[in-house]
């Protein structure tokens, strides 16, 4: 079990860092009080206790700051009791500069948490003094200043990500028939329908995408090859800029008119060329057994096999 504490001046951005560390998949709770730290660890280990994996990949980020008046006093205890239990913990620290905080402070029309009989310029800087002895404790220091929340995303993920770039984006691919629908979820649409029909062949049309005759039928026609090389090219262009803009699902569907034969192999073919690059891909055939007459020519196929 790891343990982070996400810490910070208020307006800092923490709220966003938690959120992104989330996603990451860190368990994150917000202004826990540090005395129950302890105690929170004791609960996760022992719900852990019969998964060591579980407990060997479980990841906490806490967030804690100044709206607990008594944050600083309690937090060099619990980081000696949790040293003494062997249980690693970082401190992540966001800061930022006064004119930003009080830029977002008034953007945002909410109270410094220590703005109690102080102007906001007072709050901050009163802040920044009780903070000293916290910052120097940090592991990490991140100045969010000018930070955009996509920088903020890539730099959590230089100090936290535990995966290789690639998996940080889960991709689907999923064929589908266009005389059922797009699926809804799409976020790249590819037709195939440009290629000969294997299901006007009475030996093809039983069988799909995944049978070899139908792939060796499809794989003959050059500009099926010349499009799915097209495909690799461009999907192993633009993948890495939607990961930069933080695109967390990528849905690629590819359509043909049954969703049973042309797509099918199309999906395929791209989930294994992005798998090859080191991608998470997974794979759906929506529509491969819905096609009525394609089950029924299945059907008719198999009672041909069984009488032979």
């Amino acid at each position: 079990m790891d343990i982070t504490i996400v810490t910070g001046l208020s307006g800092s951005g923490k709220s966003m860092a938690a959120k992104m560390l989330e996603d990451m998949g860190f368990f994150c709770i917000d202004n826990l009080p540090p005395q129950l730290v302890v105690d929170l660890t004791r609960v996760l280990s022992q719900d852990a206790a019969e998964d060591d994996d579980t407990r060997e990949s479980a990841r906490i980020a806490l967030v804690m700051d100044t709206r607990n008046p008594h944050f600083v006093e309690h937090l060099a205890p619990v980081l000696e009791q949790l040293s003494a239990l062997h249980v690693p913990v970082r401190i992540l620290f966001l800061e930022s500069s006064d004119a930003a905080l009080m830029s977002r402070y008034k953007q945002s029309r909410r109270d410094h948490p220590m703005a109690r009989e102080r102007s906001l310029s007072e709050a901050i800087s009163a802040e920044r003094r009780l903070l000293t002895p916290i910052k120097e404790l940090s592991t990490d220091i991140l100045d969010t200043t000018d930070m955009p929340d996509l920088l903020m995303r890539e730099r959590l993920f230089q100090l936290f990500g535990a995966v290789p770039e690639q998996e940080r984006m889960a991709i689907f691919v999923q064929s589908f028939g266009f005389k059922y629908g797009l699926p809804p979820d799409s976020d790249v649409v590819l037709d195939v329908r440009f290629v000969p029909n294997p299901f006007y062949l009475d030996d093809l049309r039983p069988l799909s995408g995944l049978d070899q005759p139908v792939i060796q039928f499809l794989l003959q026609f050059p500009e099926f090859l010349r499009y799915l090389e097209m495909n690799e090219a461009l999907f192993e262009y633009s993948i890495p800029f939607y990961m930069r803009e933080g695109k967390q699902r990528l849905n690629i569907a590819i359509g043909c008119t049954g969703g049973r034969h042309r797509s099918v192999m199309a999906a395929e073919h791209l989930t294994n060329f992005l798998t090859g690059l080191g991608y998470q891909v997974t794979t759906l055939h929506r529509d491969l057994h819905r096609d009525p007459l394609a089950q029924q020519a299945m059907e008719t196929w198999g009672e041909k096999e069984e009488r032979a």
